[in-house]
């Protein structure tokens, strides 16, 4: 059995179920997801459920599945192997490469990235067995997810134990493995996970400008720290 001071954003059920080409040598073909605008695209060999709402434009590999009430936004890619369990959200234009493991009730913003063999907990304490040697059933333990906020990524092979939050736009990096919440703009590495600088949107390290002001190389944004009502540093545009 496997979550910033900003609650992540996390996309509505989107009216996007309809018809998906489930493509194979000979050509595409039809798969119904009642209501769609456009069809996504499915591979043969891909499971998706039909209780699944799979967004226009949104594309799952062979050997992916996507579990019961679980949504994808538009234009999402789903990898080969890739899971998805039941009920979990994924944001329009995510990316989860192949072999990661969501599982429920993991929720991801618009924007994310998952890497390959990234894994989203969902069982703080596991066992397989009650402390009366019984086999544990699904009523026997209370699954806790991962948050994951919009524009964040996460490298190969990245664990997080929930219950964690990762921050908007944050970065860990390949190999870690979060167990504590992760601010925005965050840049994280280790085991456990740590901070060790900033990032923004285009993904590169910022550079200090001063105490407490930082800058994209890439794009000249510019970036402040400020207290989280937790007390901890978090980082935010800076103010014109």
């Amino acid at each position: 059995m496997t979550t910033t001071p900003e609650t992540p954003e996390i996309p509505d059920a989107p009216g996007v179920r309809g018809t998906a080409e489930v493509q194979d040598r000979t050509g595409p073909l039809s798969r119904s997801f009642p209501g769609s605008l456009r069809p996504a695209r499915v591979l043969p060999g891909a499971q998706v459920s039909e209780r699944a709402a799979v967004g226009d434009g949104t594309t799952v590999w062979e050997l992916a599945q996507i579990r019961e009430d679980a949504v994808l936004g538009e234009e999402c890619v789903i990898g080969r192997g890739a899971y998805i369990g039941t009920g979990v959200r994924v944001g329009a234009r995510s990316k989860v490469q192949n072999h990661a493991l969501v599982y429920e009730p993991a929720q991801l913003g618009e924007g994310v990235f998952i890497g390959p063999a990234v894994v989203l907990t969902n069982d703080r304490n596991p066992r397989a067995v009650a402390a009366d040697g019984s086999p544990k059933r699904a009523g026997d333990w209370e699954p806790v997810g991962v948050r994951v906020g919009r524009g964040a990524s996460l490298g190969a092979r990245a664990v997080c134990v929930a219950p964690v939050r990762i921050g908007r736009w944050a970065m860990v990096a390949a190999g870690a493995v979060v167990t504590a919440d992760v601010p925005d703009f965050a840049l994280v590495v280790g085991v456990p996970a740590r901070r060790i600088g900033w990032v923004g949107r285009s993904g590169e390290r910022l550079r200090a400008l001063g105490p407490g002001s930082w800058e994209c190389p890439r794009t000249g944004e510019r970036y402040e720290e400020a207290e989280a009502p937790d007390g901890s540093v978090t980082l935010r545009d800076a103010r014109p």
